[in-house]
């Protein structure tokens, strides 16, 4: 393998897994646009799909009991109900009239909490069936779940520790499937093992620092961070709808 290859994968990767450590998500909407750029799709979708589900895992060994348990398991059933809905009843919808529905939204929202930080705060945990099942339909049709996981969370002012935690507990979840599905495909090739192998050193260092980084952030700081990551994800998705 080309070593200057290497050390670009090694230095997005980092860059990606840094993010999902310190704010809970992100991972693959910085990973995946830079990866397809060097290497070719199909070998940085399982490749992102490893490294997330490490992620997801080696935040929860030591956060478990930071998860909002009462949201997760209803957001995660909720997901699993409504991921085949989209196979039975949605493949006639146009795929890119909903990313830009779903990128309007987002950018509308994280817009909004920004200008007025006094933004409504869900305080049951009733709502994240809704959330859950438009998350299972989006990532069963588009693998785009993160959204609205995302925006429930943060509509639920958790603390920066319990918003990036529950996160993990879903992702998880949902990340088995997904590496099942890679496996059952035969995705994870040669190539795409040995890229995981580089890149584990650099996913530990950045999740340590990632963790650290989470800890000294204060609730308000890291909630505006989250509306700017959700306008660029936001804009990501309008912008791939009108390609």
């Amino acid at each position: 393998m080309d070593i200057n290859l290497i050390v670009l994968i090694l230095c997005i990767v980092f860059v990606s897994t840094l993010t999902r450590s310190t704010f809970g998500f992100g991972d693959a909407l910085i990973a995946m646009p830079l990866l397809a750029l060097f290497i070719d799709i199909k070998t940085a979708t399982p490749l992102i799909a490893l490294i997330a589900f490490f992620i997801a895992i080696s935040i929860l060994i030591k956060n478990w009991h930071k998860v909002e348990f009462k949201s997760a398991w209803r957001l995660i059933v909720a997901s699993l109900i409504g991921i085949p809905i989209e196979l039975w009843y949605l493949d006639d919808i146009n795929e890119n009239i909903i990313k830009l529905i779903l990128g309007i939204i987002v950018f509308l929202f994280a817009v909004y909490n920004l200008a007025r930080p006094k933004l409504i705060e869900l305080k049951t945990e009733k709502y994240a069936w809704i959330f859950g099942f438009f998350a299972g339909i989006l990532g069963g049709a588009y693998n785009t779940n993160g959204p609205p996981i995302v925006i429930y969370s943060s509509l639920k002012k958790w603390s920066p520790q319990n918003f990036r935690a529950t996160l993990q507990g879903y992702f998880f979840t949902t990340g088995i499937l997904l590496i099942i599905s890679h496996g059952i495909a035969g995705n994870f090739t040669n190539e795409v093992l040995t890229y995981f192998a580089y890149c584990l050193p650099v996913v530990l260092l950045a999740i340590i620092i990632g963790a650290r980084l989470n800890k000294k952030i204060h609730i308000e700081q890291f909630h505006k961070y989250i509306y700017i990551i959700l306008i660029v994800l936001g804009i990501m998705l309008i912008g791939n709808s009108i390609k």
